[in-house]
């Protein structure tokens, strides 16, 4: 069954689809991960995204029951080179195809996916269809033209209500902006007592649960389109050690008074280099973010630069000078990619106990 790519530059790709026949919508962006393609498609983090998999044979493996990063895969569509119909693998119970037909998303292979990942380095990132042979070319690149890109995709990802994962050692609040399953499990590994609770949590409500320590999770979307997680953040700065990643990352830097933009193609893979700046120790990091925090604002906020990307050079993590707090625009828990940063999890229980200890000491002193 052909299908068509269709950009909002005008560029058409046609191809072969598979999944769902549905026509869909959204940004067009791309992962150079080699292997995680069900983690990939299961990233809340891509919610309302178009997903280009630059390594050529996707699907080999099937998918399994295991290794999803949400329950409900909020991708808009998947584009690889080449499909793989019958995969080969103990664990695999579906293919791609099966899979994405009983969960509506649509898919596109046999274009040129180098071309594609080219023309998106070079003009950033576009709005984009998969849609069938008959949609008009021309009505399709105006209506892309004139779209606006959603900007509830936080609110749509994050969980309606709170609800416990019980541990017998500390009591961490896990904000869910998009969260992936692999930050809960490592909170889970350490024996974390966490309670998870939704995007527009008040530090009232926070507060309330008696945590030990904050987690801000990953997400989709500009950090400035989530107001509410800034004013929860400002409410519970330097009263319990906090810890970020990704979109949690921004919205902490938000929070202080820095600023934050949009990237020209973002980054997205799992072998992104990240140097911490202390040690001059370089990690290779899974990562998926279109926003970065722009370094210049980061001036009379109280926040420093922990680590760069060795790419670019863009902020990769933050330490609060004041308070118990840092986070990272990298994914520690990876999910997949390395797991270079995984002691990440270790430094952030370690800086509860500190700070429990300080508070121990003040009483005693009182």
């Amino acid at each position: 069954m052909k299908r068509q790519l269709i950009l909002e530059d005008g560029t058409v790709f046609i191809g072969n689809g598979f999944g769902s026949e549905t026509d869909k919508i959204g940004e067009v962006v791309f992962n150079t991960g080699m292997t995680g393609y069900q983690e990939i498609l299961s990233d809340p983090s891509y919610c309302g995204q178009i997903v280009t998999l630059t390594y050529p044979l996707i699907g080999n493996y099937g998918i399994n029951r295991d290794d999803f990063e949400s329950i409900y895969p909020a991708i808009s569509g998947f584009i690889v080179k080449e499909v793989c119909d019958h995969p080969s693998n103990f664990r695999s119970e579906f293919s791609l195809d099966e899979y994405f037909k009983t969960k509506s998303i649509p898919g596109i292979s046999g274009i040129d996916t180098r071309k594609l990942t080219r023309i998106i380095r070079t003009f950033g990132t576009l709005r984009g269809a998969i849609c069938s042979m008959e949609v008009n070319v021309t009505d399709m690149i105006n209506q892309l033209k004139g779209l606006t890109l959603p900007t509830d995709q936080v609110k749509q990802v994050s969980t309606k209500s709170s609800y416990p994962s019980p541990g017998r050692g500390q009591r961490v609040v896990l904000v869910d902006y998009g969260m992936k399953h692999g930050i809960l499990r490592e909170l889970n590994n350490r024996d974390c007592d966490v309670i998870v609770v939704p995007y527009n949590v008040t530090a009232e409500e926070v507060l309330q649960l008696r945590p030990d320590g904050i987690m801000l999770s990953n997400g989709p979307g500009d950090p400035k389109d989530v107001p509410e997680a800034i004013d929860m953040i400002k409410g519970i700065l330097g009263k319990v050690p906090l810890f970020g990643i990704c979109l949690g990352h921004q919205l902490f830097a938000l929070a202080c008074g820095a600023n934050t933009e949009k990237m020209k193609f973002g980054h997205r893979g799992s072998n992104h280099p990240v140097k911490h700046l202390v040690t001059g120790k370089i990690a290779i990091t899974s990562q998926n973010h279109g926003y970065t925090v722009n370094e210049a604002s980061l001036v009379k906020t109280g926040l420093e630069v922990t680590h760069i990307a060795l790419n670019d050079g863009s902020v990769e993590g933050l330490r609060h000078k004041e308070y118990p707090a840092f986070t990272v625009q990298y994914h520690p828990e990876a999910s997949p990619g390395p797991e270079d940063a995984n002691n990440l999890f270790n430094e952030f229980i370690e800086m509860i106990d500190s700070f429990k200890k300080e508070g121990e000491k003040v009483c005693q002193n009182a």
